[in-house]
């Protein structure tokens, strides 16, 4: 277990722990030399029975509160520390409202000094303490007196932190470790020093830097301050990492070393937010605050996705957006600091660490986090009228191996289609909602040869997402109750087909159009070499088209639907903005003819203008289904 202490500054934090395991956790010059503590110390305890009881020494001074931050976001119980002489403080208040808001209901408080007292002005103080507790999450906390000059009460202290229990932090999901520290060993190199938040360590394993993505491998590592081969959650570890871009400027306090499965930097947290009941006025939508999570400390604002206000003591949904990526995931405790960071304004929980930039505030959205936020979100997201679960999503959120999320979807009684979760009842009713509406297209439109995918999506019942929507239809496909081809989805029962002598012309333009593929021969040019009337070898190419053979990138010039995918791709590979001449010289097919294209581009949102620059549009890229083999999309 890791217990972090807490309290006002020269209440004797530093020098508790020092009784308590014989370590002086102060460890820089100025702390020596000042007498106080500016950053975090470590310590630890041999209980006798192979385990080591660890501590978190955190500064008392109001201008050390980030560094205070930065230690107990990874601690499992709080020591909190009340001077018998002084009393309560400000930073007294303040680290107990950082506890309240992280959500630690184990601790002690320890009333320190108990030999500068008299026994009255000791029972004097036990119940201003027991007042202050009575509103926070250590509400019925005991309270030991001791002092760490003459050792009254520091046996007892001690077993009272045993009688806690251990770290309750679960093992089975993917490997985190909040860094806090970071340094370079001689003959050893980089070291970072942090809580195993979840998953285990071991050496040998390959991870990640968060948010950085840099690799690193474990050298060797320390486990509560023992060597060992496992990094276990709950334990505070020392790991000696190598990698080829790794130094000790690019691991920073705040980073976190990761499983690659858990590598998802973010910008954008969707959290449960309350304000402080002492803040003197309520919180505005977009404030700008100090964002404290994990050991990090960043800048951002608050998005308030309920209202325009968020007043004290009232709690709320809220969208923060970092001014830089950070490592989290769902559960994750955020603490808030007013824009001075003087103060802590408010905290609250993570609820979906991949917030959207868009349509954040519908009722949609909230009514997906209210689900979010159930004891099991995979049950209780696919228990709600069309819901749904996008399951490798929220299986990184939850930091759930993907047999978990499986088994607890099967759990909910769910179903897995192509990487989403559904309830049975609500795949029979999408399902049988795609057949009834292709139905009814088919019927009145019997020359059509079926339906673009988009058309389909917008036509249905409920407005599906297009992702989850691609996967529905995915899954329809392979089921074989729809066909895809050509751009369009029909089922199977409907089919257009050309006549014996359109077949046989076909056949001939076909060649023709895939030997000048990027330069195709227009209508009339068809119409004269093979003798067809012009209106015949028209009518026959757009019946094609509908067909998803060929597409009419300009009047009277069509291109096989392959050439097309190609031409994407090929604009695509020209990098994020190209000019005209590149895409023409590209597809060498002269200039009024690569403008023709670029037009028809643009006019389908597969590639956006900006004066004579264009970028091509990432989620368009297949609109024409995937580039031959060869070709990078």
């Amino acid at each position: 277990m890791i217990v972090g202490t807490a309290g006002h500054i020269d209440h004797g934090k530093t020098a508790l722990v020092k009784a308590l395991t014989g370590v002086d956790a102060d460890r820089l010059k100025e702390e020596k030399a000042r007498g106080i503590t500016i950053d975090l110390g470590y310590a630890y305890s041999d209980l006798g029975d192979g385990r080591q009881l660890g501590f978190v020494d955190v500064p008392g001074h109001e201008r050390f509160v980030h560094n205070m931050l930065a230690g107990a976001t990874g601690i499992d119980a709080a020591l909190l520390v009340v001077s018998a002489a002084e009393g309560i403080k400000p930073q007294t208040v303040e680290h107990l409202q950082i506890l309240d808001l992280l959500g630690l209901d184990r601790g002690i408080v320890a009333l320190t000094k108990a030999d500068l007292v008299t026994e009255d002005q000791l029972l004097e103080r036990m119940t201003e303490v027991e007042a202050l507790l009575a509103t926070s999450t250590l509400k019925g906390a005991e309270i030991v007196p001791v002092s760490a000059l003459t050792g009254q009460g520091v046996d007892e202290l001690k077993a009272k932190l045993l009688a806690l229990g251990e770290s309750v932090r679960s093992t089975t999901g993917f490997a985190r470790l909040a860094v806090d520290r970071s340094f370079v060993l001689p003959g050893a190199g980089v070291v970072v020093t942090g809580t195993v938040h979840a998953g285990e360590i071991r050496v040998d394993d390959r991870l990640l830097l968060t948010p950085s993505g840099l690799e690193a491998r474990v050298r060797s590592l320390h486990a509560q301050n023992r060597p060992a081969e496992i990094g276990r959650a709950g334990e505070r570890c020392a790991l000696n990492l190598t990698g080829p871009k790794l130094t000790k400027e690019a691991v920073r306090r705040g980073d976190w070393v990761v499983s690659p499965e858990l590598h998802a930097p973010t910008d954008r947290l969707d959290v449960r937010l309350k304000l402080l009941a002492s803040e003197p006025h309520a919180l505005k939508h977009w404030s700008p605050v100090h964002v404290h999570i994990g050991a990090a400390h960043v800048m951002g604002r608050v998005a308030l996705l309920e209202g325009d206000s968020l007043a004290p003591g009232a709690s709320g949904l809220a969208q923060l957006v970092i001014e830089e990526e950070i490592g989290a995931l769902v559960g994750d405790r955020v603490i808030l600091r007013d824009p001075s960071a003087t103060r802590t304004i408010g905290g609250g929980t993570v609820v979906d660490p991949f917030g959207p930039p868009r349509n954040r505030r519908t009722p949609r959205r909230l009514r997906e986090l209210a689900l979010m936020e159930e004891l099991e979100p995979i049950a209780a997201l696919i228990s709600a009228e069309g819901g749904f679960v996008d399951l490798a999503r929220l299986g990184l959120a939850l930091n759930l191996r993907p047999e978990e999320a499986d088994r607890r979807l099967a759990e909910a009684g769910g179903v897995r289609v192509q990487g989403f979760g559904f309830r049975p009842s609500t795949l029979a009713a999408v399902r049988q909602d795609i057949v009834d509406t292709l139905g009814a297209f088919h019927e009145a439109n019997a020359d059509a040869p079926g339906m673009p995918p988009e058309r389909l999506r917008v036509s249905l019942k409920q407005r599906w997402p297009a992702p989850v929507f691609r996967a529905l239809l995915e899954g329809e496909a392979a089921a074989k109750t729809v066909v895809v081809e050509g751009g369009f989805a029909r089922l199977p029962g409907h089919s257009l087909t050309l006549t014996p002598r359109d077949e046989a012309l076909w056949r001939k333009i076909s060649a023709e159009l895939a030997r000048e593929r990027f330069k195709p021969p227009r209508v009339r040019d068809f119409a004269n070499e093979f003798r067809e009337p012009e209106p015949n070898v028209r009518k026959l190419l757009r019946q094609l088209a509908r067909l998803g053979r060929v597409v009419e990138i300009a009047p009277d010039q069509f291109f096989l639907r392959p050439a097309v995918a190609e031409m994407i791709a090929i604009a695509h590979g020209l990098g994020p903005d190209f000019t005209a001449a590149q895409f023409r010289d590209s597809l060498d097919n002269g200039r009024k003819l690569a403008i023709l294209i670029l037009e028809f581009f643009d006019r389908h949102g597969i590639t956006i203008r900006r004066g004579d620059l264009r970028r091509t549009i990432p989620q368009k890229l297949g609109q024409y289904g995937a580039p031959p083999a060869g070709i990078p999309a």
